[in-house]
């Protein structure tokens, strides 16, 4: 059994090439006026954060649960997770873009917009960058504090280090969903700062929930077709799919009730949003968004034949990625370029973000043992079987 993650050099030098993709790609953005480069910037970090704080959701999660049949897979999330660090970094790069991406820092839009001076108190560069601050320590420091434990674990064996570690993840899903449901309001929502809508956070938690889950078992496979994992089974496939298929609906409930919901209320303030997107372009989009996230996963997955079979979920994980960043791209670009716009910035961003997440994703899975083989329910994770 492979019990350590190699990182080639093939490895390294695909990711280095497409991190050098994308610093060309915002090269040319800037020289060309830079217009489209901070909403970008913004799509993209909040994309591969959002997978990371999705993925150490589902670790939190296994560990409250006591769940065996993932035990074998949990330094995916794991490192999925350190990219949290990273992320931190490179979102202080947008407070230099603050006043390109947020109508509302614009002090000379707040004095002539009541609306504005109401939200005031809470919209305002100081706190929000505070705001900023303790949610990234807060997620920094319980990632680090489990992913310490894990380790001990390996070492030290017993169930010491798996119950500190279930500890520490029931204080994580509380810190975590109060903190990503203010993070989604201040990053994502406060671009259109005159719209209401009560569901958006909870769909954006969920929708980080549901992708770095999918990322997370796309990873999983792709690994398992590589040697990786070899005693992943038809049972773990089957929970894969129920995972993501569950998910799916709820993602597909949420941003379905918000529309509908809006829709048969037909009152101003929340219309806006939906008017918005349908005028500049974004209609078709919306509607390709709910078909990708919901559809295509429900009636694939809902097959008792292909909710086991690799090759179709992967199919499905793969569409899923392109999927996230559709939906992300209809919420945030009518707020701050307008029209749709798709070219080589949005492309090479992409690129370049997921040339780092591919790079810090592997230094950090190949520093510990693949497996973790003093955890107390690696056993019934290895001969996982469900009735099928």
């Amino acid at each position: 059994m492979d019990t350590k993650f190699k990182l080639t050099k093939t490895y390294k030098t695909i990711s280095v090439a497409l991190i050098v993709i994308g610093i060309v790609s915002v090269a040319i953005s800037m020289i060309q006026g830079g217009e489209r480069l901070w909403p970008n910037l913004l799509l993209n970090n909040y994309y591969f954060l959002s997978l990371a704080i999705g993925a150490s959701f589902f670790m939190a999660l296994q560990y409250i649960t006591q769940s065996g049949w993932s035990a074998m897979f949990k330094r995916v999330p794991e490192a999925m997770a350190s990219f949290v660090p990273v992320a931190f970094i490179l979102m202080l790069v947008l407070f230099a873009g603050l006043h390109d991406i947020f109508h509302w820092t614009h002090t000379e839009a707040v004095a002539h917009d009541e609306l504005l001076q109401h939200k005031q108190p809470y919209l305002n560069i100081p706190f929000f960058a505070a705001r900023f601050a303790v949610f990234f320590a807060a997620w920094i420091i319980m990632t680090l504090i489990l992913r310490k434990y894990s380790t001990k674990e390996d070492t030290e064996g017993g169930m010491e280090m798996f119950r500190k570690s279930e500890f520490y993840s029931r204080i994580y899903i509380f810190i975590l969903a109060l903190s990503f449901t203010f993070f989604t309001f201040d990053w994502i929502m406060s671009i259109d700062s005159h719209w209401y809508s009560t569901i958006f956070s909870v769909k954006g938690f969920i929708s980080a929930f549901y992708h770095g889950t999918a990322v997370m078992v796309l990873i999983i496979l792709l690994l398992n077709k590589k040697g990786y994992f070899p005693d992943l089974g038809k049972s773990h496939l089957l929970d894969f799919s129920r995972y993501v298929f569950m998910l799916a609906i709820v993602w597909g409930y949420l941003t379905f009730s918000e529309f509908m919901l809006i829709w048969y209320g037909n009152i101003p303030e929340e219309t806006i949003y939906f008017a918005q997107r349908f005028e500049l372009g974004y209609k078709t989009l919306f509607y390709v968004n709910f078909v990708i996230n919901w559809f295509v996963p429900f009636i694939i997955l809902m097959s008792r034949h292909l909710d086991k079979n690799s090759n179709a979920l992967i199919a499905v994980l793969l569409i899923l990625i392109v999927g996230n960043w559709i939906d992300l791209f209809v919420q945030i670009m009518p707020g701050t370029i307008g029209q749709v716009a798709f070219g080589l910035v949005e492309v090479g961003t992409f690129i370049g973000f997921a040339g780092i997440f591919m790079l810090v994703f592997g230094i950090s899975l190949s520093k510990k043992n693949l497996i973790p083989k003093n955890h107390p329910y690696l056993e019934e994770s290895l001969y996982h079987h469900v009735d099928q």
